[in-house]
């Protein structure tokens, strides 16, 4: 005999309504950049195990932000943020850990959790290491990662940095936008000398933690390569989702 149908039945009580989109409670600020979005980039939706909404904010192209401050930025990160409030997004993050600079400003005018940058978790990192170890930045650019973006993510202004606009690849496309195509394996390499020249340069290293959110695809062999805890935007931004959605165990 046959199985009958399965019948969905919808839950009883008031279905609460006020926003636009539902089931995809994490909002991210997009910068404007046409570079490929590989599996692991933020920017790539199949890269989440949670669906995401996205708000590209015109003009702000990674150059303006990493080279230049993101000045004149801030009205239109906090007016994309707001709207993705309005449209359903239940707390936010930026795809550029530079936008630490807005943390503040962010968080203040649009009434839900903001974590605007990778930064934000090296004290937490640091206080899990053993005390003569400690952690290492990875930045798409340590000439202009200046002590206002640390202080505003509560990162000690002491710590090791080391950047990637020396080499072939990763800088030139994504920052300095001379291509749109990328040669992933040359951009890796890239991220590999600057992991290579942090615990060459600073041998307490004990963790890393990369600012870039272009730069998830190559954690894993980073550790590979360097045997450390690597954390990144995707190891954050995974933490700040499961407090919105805590599993349920019941």
């Amino acid at each position: 005999m046959l199985n009958p149908p399965t019948v969905t039945r919808l839950s009883r009580g008031i279905a609460r309504g006020g926003k636009a989109l539902y089931g995809a409670p994490l909002g991210i600020l997009m910068l404007e950049a046409r570079f490929p979005r590989i599996p692991g980039d933020m920017g790539n939706a199949g890269t989440w195990p949670f669906p995401v909404l996205y708000r590209v904010i015109p003009g702000a192209s990674p150059e303006k932000v990493v080279l230049n401050g993101a000045r004149g930025l801030l009205p239109d990160f906090v007016e994309g943020a707001k709207d993705l409030v309005r449209q359903g997004a239940e707390a936010i993050t930026t795809n550029c850990g530079f936008l630490s600079l807005f943390q503040r400003e962010i968080a203040e005018q649009v009434g839900v959790p903001v974590a605007t940058s990778s930064l934000l978790q090296v004290p937490w990192v640091q206080a899990m290491l053993p005390p003569d170890k400690r952690v290492g930045l990875i930045t798409v650019s340590g000439s202009t990662l200046t002590s206002a973006h640390l202080e505003a993510a509560g990162v000690p202004l002491d710590v090791p940095v080391v950047g990637t606009e020396n080499g072939r690849e990763f800088f030139r496309v994504l920052i300095k936008a001379e291509k749109d195509d990328m040669d992933v394996d040359l951009a890796e390499q890239d991220i590999l000398d600057a992991g290579r020249a942090l615990v060459s340069q600073h041998p307490e290293v004990g963790a890393i933690v990369l600012e870039c959110t272009n730069m998830p695809p190559y954690a894993a062999a980073l550790q590979r390569e360097f045997g450390l805890p690597v954390y990144d935007i995707y190891s954050m931004i995974t933490y700040f989702h499961a407090g919105l959605r805590p599993r349920s165990f019941g």
